[in-house]
C-alpha cells in the first residue's frame, strides 16, 4: 500500500494467449520500489515541503519515492506517465483504465493526500516541481474500478473489478468481528490496529515523531494503527545470526531447528531481568533508534534468558507505541491475535497476554483478500437491498 510502480498509459502491457486462459504481460513498466525501500534517508525527507495532511511522509512512501527520482534520476521518470500501488496497476491493466485509480486508503499511504478532503496536495506538489499529473484519480474503496476487458483465466470478459483497497484496512476488516476489537497481526512486520470512535477526525497537522497513525478505514471512518518496523523479522535475523555463529565454529544446523529450539528453551524460562529493545530496523517515528540490550548479568546469557528476552522487547516495543491504556479508551475490549509469527511462537503469545491484559483470541484468519471480497460482497448486498 506504501510501496510504487511506474507505467505508460496504453502501454503497460500486452494481452496474450496463455496455455490456459489470456494473460496480461507486463511491458512498459518500472521495477517496484516497496515500502521497505530505505533510500529516502532523514535529511531528504526534512528537505520536501511540509505536507497538508494528518499523516507525516517516511521512505517507502510513493510520493516520498518519487519525489526521490526527481532529485536523483530524473530521466527515469521520462520514461512513464502513470504511478499506483502494484494492486493499482493490476486493476487498470485488467479493465484497461486510461487512468490508474485508487482508493484514499492507499493514496493516505503514499503521503501529501488530505483524507477530509479526498484529495492531493496539488498546489504544493506542483510549487515543487512534482509530477502531478502521474498521480491517480481517487475512488471510495468498495466501489467498482470497471469491468474486466478480456476473460482472465476462469474470470469472464465484464466482470466487475473493485478498486484496490489497502492490504492493513482489508486484513483487519477480515478478522475484526466487532467495533470493539483490537487486530494484532505479527508477521514479518507488526501491526495492532483498532476502530476508531465514531465523528473522530485526525488533526490536519502531521508529526513524524507519533508512534499512531490514522489510516482510512470504510464508510469515512479511521483506523488508530501501531506499525512497528520489528516483528517476525527480528527473530530470523536473530537465528541467523546464531546459524552464522555455528558455522563460523564449524557447525552446521537448519534455521527451523535453531528456531524451534530457542522457542522451547524460552518456554522454559517464564521470566529474565535482561532487557532487549529490539529495533534493528528502527521506528517510522524513530529511524534512527537501533537495537540495544540492557541489565545484562551472567545469570541472564542463556539461550532460554536471550529468546524471552527477544519476544518480550518485541512487545513491550509495540506496546510503547500503543499502549493497553489508550485501547481502553477507545472502547477495544478485546484483542484478536494473527499471523505467522505469533501463531508458532508461544512465547510471543505469552508476551503479548502479559503486556496487554484483555480477553484474548489467537489464531484468527487475518487475509486481506478476504477480506476485500467480503467488503465487495457486502456493498453489492446493500445495494441491491437499496
Amino acid at each position: 500500500m506504501h510501496g510504487i510502480v511506474f507505467w505508460k498509459t496504453g502501454q503497460g502491457c500486452v494481452w496474450t494467449e496463455g496455455e490456459a486462459a489470456p494473460v496480461f504481460k507486463p511491458r512498459a513498466v518500472s521495477y517496484l520500489v516497496t515500502w521497505q525501500d530505505g533510500r529516502c534517508s532523514s535529511e531528504f525527507l526534512a528537505s520536501l515541503p511540509q505536507p497538508e495532511s494528518h499523516l507525516s511522509v517516511a521512505t517507502g512512501f510513493g510520493c516520498a519515492t518519487i519525489f526521490w527520482l526527481l532529485k536523483n534520476s530524473p530521466d527515469f521518470l521520462k520514461s512513464y506517465d502513470a504511478a499506483g500501488t502494484i494492486q493499482d496497476y493490476v486493476v487498470a491493466m485488467l479493465c484497461g483504465l486510461p487512468r490508474p485509480l485508487m482508493s484514499d486508503q492507499n493514496a493516505a499511504s503514499w503521503g501529501y493526500f488530505n483524507t477530509q478532503g479526498q484529495s492531493w496536495n496539488l498546489e504544493i506538489l506542483r510549487v515543487s516541481g512534482f509530477p502531478v499529473h502521474m498521480l491517480p484519480n481517487i475512488a471510495e474503496p468498495g466501489s467498482v474500478a470497471g469491468r474486466t476487458s478480456h476473460s482472465w483465466f476462469e474470470i469472464p470478459k465484464g466482470t466487475q473489478v473493485g478498486v484496490a483497497m489497502g492490504d492493513l484496512q482489508a486484513s483487519v476488516y477480515s478478522c475484526m468481528g466487532q467495533r470493539t476489537d483490537a487486530v494484532l497481526n505479527i508477521s514479518t512486520s507488526v501491526q495492532l490496529a483498532a476502530s476508531m470512535p465514531s465523528g473522530f477526525q485526525p488533526v490536519q497537522i502531521p508529526d513524524p515523531a507519533a508512534p499512531v497513525a490514522y489510516f482510512p478505514y470504510f464508510d469515512r471512518t479511521y483506523l488508530g494503527v501501531a506499525a512497528s518496523l520489528n516483528g517476525g523479522n527480528v527473530l530470523a535475523t536473530f537465528v541467523h545470526m546464531l546459524v552464522q555463529w555455528m558455522a563460523d565454529l564449524g557447525l552446521e544446523v537448519e534455521e527451523s531447528t535453531v528456531y524451534s529450539r530457542m522457542i522451547q528453551a524460552a518456554a522454559q524460562q517464564r521470566d529474565t531481568c535482561l532487557n532487549i529493545t529490539p529495533t534493528v530496523l528502527g521506528e517510522r517515528h524513530l529511524p534512527d533508534q537501533l537495537a540495544s540490550v540492557t541489565r545484562i548479568s551472567s545469570s541472564d546469557l542463556s539461550l532460554g534468558h536471550v529468546t524471552r528476552a527477544l519476544c518480550r522487547g518485541i512487545v513491550q516495543n509495540l506496546h510503547s507505541m500503543l499502549p493497553v491504556q489508550q485501547l481502553k479508551e477507545w472502547g477495544v475490549e478485546r484483542v484478536m491475535g494473527s499471523g505467522s509469527a505469533l501463531s508458532r511462537n508461544e512465547v510471543l503469545k505469552q508476551e503479548v497476554q502479559r503486556a496487554f491484559p484483555l480477553p484474548m483470541s489467537f489464531g484468527q484468519d487475518v487475509d486481506a483478500a478476504v477480506g476485500a471480497a467480503l467488503v465487495m460482497l457486502q456493498r453489492s448486498l446493500h445495494q441491491k437491498e437499496s
